[in-house]
C-alpha cells in the first residue's frame, strides 16, 4: 500500500476514534477493515500506532475501545529535568514501575563516551515510568561505578537518576547533549511499554556532563509519543 492510502487510512481511523466517548467498543476489525476498504493487515497495523499513542486500548478476547484522554507531559527542553519534575510541575502523577540496578562491564562503545578503559565497572539503571497504570516511557541510565554504586540505589529510589545526582551534589552536573530522533521499538522496549515492535517512539540518547568536562551518565529514554510533547523556544539569530 503506497504512503498516501495510509495516511488516509490513519486520518480517517483518527476522526473516529476522537468522535467517540471514552471506552466506547470499535467494531471489529474484520467489520472495521471491509468499511474503511483496506487488509486487516493494513488495518492493523495503523491500529498499533493508535495503541501507542494512548488513544485506544486492546482488551483480550473482548475487543478494542477508545481510551480515556490522557494527560500529556508538556515541557520544553532548553531546561535539563527529570520526567518526575516535568510532571508535578504540570500536575500529573507519574509511578516508577519495574526497577533493575545491575553491575555491567564497559564494551568498547562505552569505553569511547564515557572515557573509561574496556572492561571497566559500571551502573546500569533501568526502570518504567507509568501513568495511570499504562507504560509510558522506558529509561536506561549508564554511569561509572565511582560515580554511583549499585548499593546506592535504594528501596526509596523515585526513577529519576537525574535527580538523585543533583541531590547528591557531587559532582556538579553542567550540561547535557542530547541527541533526539523517531524509532521503531526493539522487542526488549516493546515489551516494556506493552507495544508491538517496530512502533514509533521518541528516543533521546544523552551524555550529561560534570564541571571538568567528563560524561558522568550515558542515558537512553523512549516516549510514548502521545504522552509527550516538546518543544523548543529559540530567539531569532
Amino acid at each position: 500500500m503506497s504512503p498516501y492510502p495510509f495516511r488516509r487510512l490513519q486520518g480517517e481511523l483518527a476522526e473516529l476514534i476522537n468522535s467517540l466517548p471514552a471506552e466506547t467498543r470499535l467494531p471489529s476489525e474484520p467489520i472495521l477493515a471491509k468499511r474503511m476498504g483496506v487488509s486487516r493487515a493494513t488495518l492493523r497495523e495503523a491500529m498499533r500506532s493508535f495503541e501507542g499513542q494512548g488513544m485506544i486500548r486492546r482488551r483480550q478476547g473482548v475487543g478494542t475501545f477508545v481510551a480515556a484522554k490522557v494527560p500529556v507531559i508538556d515541557t520544553g527542553l532548553e531546561v535539563l529535568e527529570s520526567i518526575e519534575t516535568i510532571a508535578q510541575r504540570s500536575g500529573l502523577t507519574v509511578k516508577m514501575g519495574e526497577l533493575k540496578v545491575m553491575h555491567i562491564a564497559t564494551d568498547e562503545n562505552l569505553a569511547k563516551v564515557l572515557k573509561l578503559e574496556i572492561g571497566a565497572d559500571l551502573t546500569r539503571v533501568e526502570r518504567i515510568i507509568f501513568t495511570d497504570f499504562r507504560p509510558i516511557a522506558f529509561l536506561v541510565d549508564t554511569l561509572p561505578m565511582d560515580i554511583l554504586r549499585v548499593d546506592e540505589i535504594q528501596p526509596s529510589f523515585s526513577g529519576s537518576v537525574l535527580d538523585l545526582l543533583l541531590r547528591r551534589g557531587d559532582p556538579k552536573l553542567t550540561q547535557s547533549r542530547t541527541e533526539i530522533k523517531a524509532i521503531g521499538a526493539t522487542p526488549e522496549v516493546a515489551r516494556a511499554l506493552q507495544i508491538q515492535r517496530d512502533d514509533v517512539l521518541l528516543h533521546f540518547a544523552a551524555d550529561l556532563y560534570s564541571e571538568d568536562g567528563q560524561v558522568v551518565d550515558h542515558s537512553y529514554s523512549y516516549f510514548l509519543p502521545g504522552y509527550f510533547r516538546f518543544h523548543v523556544v529559540r530567539r531569532v539569530g
